[in-house]
């Protein structure tokens, strides 16, 4: 039978107050984001089949980034949804949706979600928020 004596204990405590203090409430905005992008086309009418499906698809693919971050803290999937929400602020001149409905959500949505994702990865690597390990214990 192990013994476990305090210093384990504390250091296991410790580990788990880091990874609890993660910031994945924000995870959960940007799960809304996406759930929101995926509903928009309905909501608004995208009249342009290019914003609809651009809308679903990024939406989908924000969701599941959001739920793996929910899941398990990683950079990749942060720098991930970074390059969706930078796509989503492009895509209305790329694709030719400019001045309709789905330009204003895909722009507004893709700016938050941008906003959101660098938040999460600054806050993950920031000393004073993670503790004096944060960056170094399996966050990053």
């Amino acid at each position: 039978m192990q013994s476990h004596s305090p210093a384990s204990l504390s250091s296991t405590a410790s580990r788990a107050r880091l990874v609890m203090a993660r910031p994945s409430a924000l995870d959960l905005y940007t799960l809304a984001c996406g759930a929101f992008l995926v509903c928009a086309p309905s909501l608004f009418g995208f009249a342009r089949t290019a914003g609809r499906i651009d809308s679903e698809i990024v939406g989908v693919a924000v969701m599941a980034l959001s739920m793996a971050g929910l899941a398990a803290f990683a950079d990749w999937e942060e720098w991930l949804k970074v390059a969706l929400g930078l796509w989503l602020i492009a895509a209305p001149w790329l694709l030719g949706f400019v001045h309709t409905s789905a330009m204003h959500v895909s722009i507004a949505i893709g700016i938050v979600v941008t906003f959101l994702s660098l938040l999460e990865l600054w806050l993950a690597h920031d000393p004073d928020f993670a503790g004096e390990n944060g960056a170094k214990s399996g966050l990053s």
